[in-house]
């Protein structure tokens, strides 16, 4: 994406291209929450017209398969995944903006909540792969003594 200026806005069928989705699974993304509503990170457009993406909506649907093909989650789940993200950047910024120490500590508890968040659906992820593991490496062992046991 080398190409891509932050200032520079793209149409839906751009988007498809630089992200692998087809146009009616970006519009679907936006119509669940997994990205923001039209003009939420450009201007707000006019009844009728077309949204104008930019390289952050390309970002995010980027991040959002990288964490679908990744996790295997549910449109449910990656969404509280998202949700947590978009949070965590929203306490990023307003902590960059805040001299109040006691604010100060009230981002970083809510910025320690949404951690959380995003950790318990990886970790439940991690556990169901785990168990996965270890039911294929059982097979696979069977299948190893059935093989022993026709050798002798």
């Amino acid at each position: 994406m080398s190409g891509l200026t932050e200032q520079r806005t793209m149409r839906i069928g751009e988007v498809a291209e630089l992200t692998g989705l087809t146009p009616r699974t970006i519009r679907y993304y936006e119509e669940i929450g997994l990205l923001g509503p039209a003009g939420a990170e450009s201007e707000p457009r006019e009844q009728g017209k077309h949204r104008a993406y930019t390289r952050a909506d390309v970002e995010r649907i980027q991040e959002i398969v990288r964490l679908r093909d990744l996790l295997g989650l549910s449109l449910e789940q990656l969404s509280q995944l998202v949700e947590a993200e978009t949070a965590r950047a929203e306490i990023r910024r307003e902590i960059k903006v805040t001299d109040d120490p006691q604010r100060m500590r009230e981002l970083i508890l809510q910025a320690h909540a949404h951690i959380t968040t995003q950790l318990d659906l990886v970790r439940m992820r991690v556990t169901e792969l785990a168990k996965l593991e270890d039911e294929l490496a059982e097979r696979q062992a069977a299948c190893l003594q059935r093989l022993e046991s026709l050798s002798g």
